[in-house]
């Protein structure tokens, strides 16, 4: 008996109230179900937004409470996509009071206090990417604050990236063209392309997020041109450059143009040898040897000639 007696007394106690029992208890639960719908509530506008580096951004955070905002306290925090389990404190509203993070000062600020929680974040950089969450505690609602999450992404364009190849031009070799770019966001696309006598993309292998490479093996003139590296994302493209020259010679011609030309050369070198003797004897013929010589010969013919004196032009007669 003393089992049932609560239930008896539930009963009594109902009909005291002047109502059936069971719509006194529908009654109490919506009730029940208004208060914590009264509770304090707060709701993320947006779950991710994205922002290109250096301009501002609006991180909405709204919240319903339905007590007087006197004690109101608001907590903005940031997991960077760097080190995500080190969380650092954005910003704080409390009792009327505004912190900022020293890292972050004269770069954020609530917009609407205290009846909205948004923030704004301008000049914006990549370390400010990230998981931000919005808390909101207003006493004596709920000791549990309400808890808001978005994903904050900072754009970035790629920047130039620098190409060069390295390896072998000779006609048979391998040469290998490489690319890298050192920022973008989203990640950058990277392609390389053939530009002359006309556009051929290659196959590219990347290495890593932000650089790839091509291969060309057994390189011939048809390998000579101009080679493009592409990388884009949504902000834009950029590119980047390399000329190569690959000199092939047909078998034998190589071999028969050195001749030719050591040929011709030694030539030349013994026509100008020649000539350098002939005039070395023509110029020592009219001043050294051949002038003595001809004046020895106009004497030996002076002791040829017969001279003749009066004297002996003279007879004498018997």
């Amino acid at each position: 008996m003393s089992g049932q007696r609560p239930v008896w007394f539930s009963h009594r106690f109902l009909s005291a109230m002047g109502a059936p029992g069971p719509r006194t208890l529908w009654t109490l639960c919506v009730c029940f179900t208004a208060l914590r719908t009264n509770a304090l509530r707060v709701t993320m506008r947006e779950s991710a937004v994205e922002v290109v580096r250096g301009d501002f951004v609006i991180l909405p955070c709204s919240f319903f409470t339905s007590s007087p905002l006197s004690r109101l306290n608001i907590i903005w925090t940031l997991a960077p996509f760097s080190s995500p389990e080190s969380p650092i404190q954005v910003i704080v509203y409390d009792h009327g009071q505004i912190i900022e993070d020293p890292s972050l000062i004269g770069r954020v600020g609530f917009t609407g206090i205290p009846w909205s929680a948004d923030i704004m974040v301008n000049d914006t950089r990549v370390s400010d990417a990230g998981i931000y969450r919005c808390m909101v505690n207003n006493p004596p609602e709920t000791a549990d604050p309400g808890i808001g999450e978005l994903l904050l992404t900072v754009l970035v364009a790629p920047s130039l990236p620098a190409c060069q190849w390295d390896g072998n031009m000779d006609a048979g070799g391998s040469v290998t063209l490489s690319c890298s770019v050192a920022e973008g966001v989203p990640t950058p696309e990277m392609r390389w392309d053939k530009l002359n006598p006309e556009e051929i993309s290659l196959p590219i292998n990347m290495e890593g997020e932000l650089s790839g490479s091509v291969q060309i093996v057994n390189v011939s003139s048809q390998t000579s041109g101009l080679y493009r590296c592409s990388t884009s994302n949504v902000l834009g493209t950029e590119n980047c450059y390399v000329n190569l020259s690959v000199y092939s010679a047909v078998a034998g011609s190589s071999s028969g143009i050195l001749q030719g030309v050591l040929l011709t050369l030694s030539m030349s070198l013994m026509l100008l040898a020649l000539l350098v003797l002939v005039t070395w004897l023509h110029r020592t013929g009219q001043d050294g040897p051949w002038r003595v010589s001809k004046e020895e010969e106009e004497e030996e013919e002076g002791y040829n000639v017969i001279r003749y004196t009066p004297s002996l032009m003279k007879r004498s007669f018997v």
